[in-house]
């Protein structure tokens, strides 16, 4: 009798001790887990926005200065009140944003790609053009933006002509951008390249725009939004 009662507590001893033991393991894999939860986590918060997101991201900013020029072509053929300044400021964004920095960072940095590939360079060649004419347009806006232009009928005339070959361009020509190139980009590149050129990118933004970036030309944006009337987004769902 007394060896089954210490082979019974030697059984339970044996058991208590595996208990203990799983739960050890079980306690390390879930840290384990959590470590490399992190880990991943860490490493998307270091890779960052890809180039391909961080240009389609800007395409959105350049389309809200469209919105402003649609509406200021409608109130200069209805000769309705146009604050010049408002007009200067949303070509000014055009200027500096999308000009001197958007597109910069693709004809120095993406369209040579395409070009050393052999790869979409007819396509290139006209997104480089019309990045010459679009510089051109730009010139005219800024010089008409103001009241004796906008009350002479020749002159006003040539704005709203302006304005619409704008529109009429770029709105073309960056959903080429967005469905065509920019998806291309990624097969031209290794992954390690891909990733070099989103931080690269990064750096450019606070180089060229400054402490607050994409989102400062955003607020810039959104105040010529509130003066234009054009800010509150429910007023474009359909009734």
């Amino acid at each position: 009798m007394p060896q089954e009662k210490e082979s019974t507590n030697s059984t339970t001893d044996r058991r208590a001790f595996l208990k203990s033991v799983g739960g050890v393991g079980l306690a390390l894999a879930s840290l384990g887990g959590m470590a490399l939860a992190d880990e991943k986590k860490e490493t998307k918060d270091q890779c960052g926005m890809s180039p391909n997101e961080d240009l389609m991201q800007e395409h959105a900013l350049l389309n809200r200065v469209q919105l402003m020029y649609d509406e200021a072509v409608r109130r200069l053929k209805a000769r309705a009140d146009l604050d010049p300044e408002v007009l200067k400021g949303a070509a000014g964004i055009i200027r500096h944003f999308v000009e001197e920095y958007h597109e910069k960072l693709e004809e120095t940095y993406v369209f040579p790609k395409f070009e050393k590939a052999g790869k979409l360079v007819e396509l290139v060649s006209v997104l480089r053009t019309q990045h010459r004419a679009g510089r051109a347009l730009t010139d005219t806006v800024l010089a008409l933006s103001n009241r004796a232009a906008f009350h002479d009928d020749k002159r006003r005339a040539k704005l709203v002509e302006t304005l619409s070959a704008f529109t009429r361009m770029y709105r073309p020509h960056e959903t080429r951008e967005g469905s065509v190139l920019f998806p291309a980009l990624r097969d031209l590149m290794s992954p390690q390249e891909f990733g070099e050129m989103g931080e690269m990118f990064e750096r450019k933004e606070h180089e060229i725009l400054g402490a607050e970036g994409f989102e400062g030309q955003v607020k810039v944006a959104e105040g010529l939004e509130k003066k234009l009337g054009l800010y509150d987004l429910a007023q474009y769902t359909p009734r």
